[in-house]
């Protein structure tokens, strides 16, 4: 029986050839997360592909056709109705689901986490020690903001969160980030742009709708942020009030939030708690935080442009980026991994 420290854990990787599948193959190497066994999954379309962990090239495998028992964390990320019909199953066979669509996000049963805010919902129920379950990873956009907003709420209680998000393709898969590349090309050569992926141009051109419209006005994806937000913050007053937009970017998700507290509050304090948060980095000065420069293939959260609101005196604004490939859906579905292992270590048996 080895020791705890040296415990491996057999891990599948469902969506492992999309763009979030790529990332998580790359942090779980990056990270040294104590890997045994690694099954990278995908559609029978893409069977037989090659993917990177590593310095290694493994085979992709047909998800319909794999068997779960023995997985200890199954990583989902390809897409809602793959993990409806197969993160159960996953589950069922004893594997811990940590999955990255919205199909379980808002089921009562699911925690829905960001490890640095709420990890003390998951419960000793869940973890490779146990008979299986499903934890949720949030909105990619939800994520970041509540890494910035979180601190304060604790301090000084949020109302309510008016948030304008300005949303990279690759948010959208890899398809949109080669549609975007495509008709970038084709502005430049003076063609018109063939729209294929998303709802229209999007080089030169911003998208104010993200996700299908629903009753009210708002999209899924502004919707998914007011609710998730509540969930994981644990509190049912407070409102958000977002927009959803997609911009020509290709990695790096931007966020102009504005919040309203309960407490009045004083903007050195904001910046310490800030500048202590767990996961958060603030920028500040000569210039302000950017999706290219800052965010891209970083970790952290990066938080700017802090001010009070003009018309409120318990308003204050933010200025919030992050990669949204990796902390706003593979890094922390990940930590969440991390933290479960680590707690497994710690108590063992």
């Amino acid at each position: 029986m080895p020791q705890p420290a040296e415990r491996k854990f057999d891990v599948a990787v469902v969506g492992a050839t999309g763009a979030v599948g790529e990332v998580l193959l790359e942090l779980l190497a990056e990270r040294n997360f104590p890997v045994g066994r690694l099954a990278v999954l995908a559609s029978a379309r893409s069977a037989g592909q090659q993917v990177r962990f590593g310095k290694r090239s493994l085979s992709v495998v047909d998800l319909e056709d794999f068997d779960f028992a023995g997985v200890d964390f199954a990583f989902f990320s390809a897409g809602g109705s793959v993990s409806a019909a197969h993160a159960p199953r996953a589950a069922a066979a004893g594997a811990t689901v940590i999955d990255n669509t919205s199909h379980f996000r808002m089921h009562d049963d699911v925690p829905l986490v960001v490890p640095e805010v709420n990890r003390n919902v998951i419960a000793g129920g869940y973890g490779p020690d146990v008979s299986g379950g499903i934890i949720a990873n949030p909105n990619c956009s939800t994520i970041q903001m509540l890494l910035a907003v979180a601190p304060i709420h604790r301090r000084f209680g949020v109302t309510r969160i008016n948030v304008a998000t300005y949303q990279a393709v690759s948010g959208a898969g890899r398809r949109a980030m080669d549609e975007l590349g495509r008709q970038t090309a084709d502005k430049l050569n003076f063609r018109d742009p063939t729209v294929e992926v998303l709802s229209a141009p999007i080089a030169f051109n911003v998208i104010p709708r993200i996700d299908v419209i629903e009753p009210g006005g708002y999209t899924r994806e502004e919707l998914k942020m007011h609710f998730e937000t509540r969930k994981i913050l644990g509190d049912d007053r407070i409102g958000v009030n977002a927009t959803a937009v997609r911009v020509p970017v290709f990695y790096g998700h931007s966020e102009a939030v504005h919040l309203e507290t309960e407490n009045p509050f004083e903007l050195d304090e904001v910046r310490g708690l800030l500048e202590r948060a767990e996961g958060v980095r603030v920028i500040e000065g000569e210039r302000d935080p950017m999706p290219l420069v800052d965010a891209s293939g970083r970790d952290e959260v990066l938080v700017g442009r802090i001010r009070r609101d003009m018309t409120d005196e318990n308003g204050l604004d933010l200025w919030v980026v992050s990669d949204n490939l990796r902390k706003g859906a593979a890094l922390n579905a990940v930590q969440i991994g991390e933290f479960l292992v680590a707690r497994c270590v710690a108590e063992p048996g």
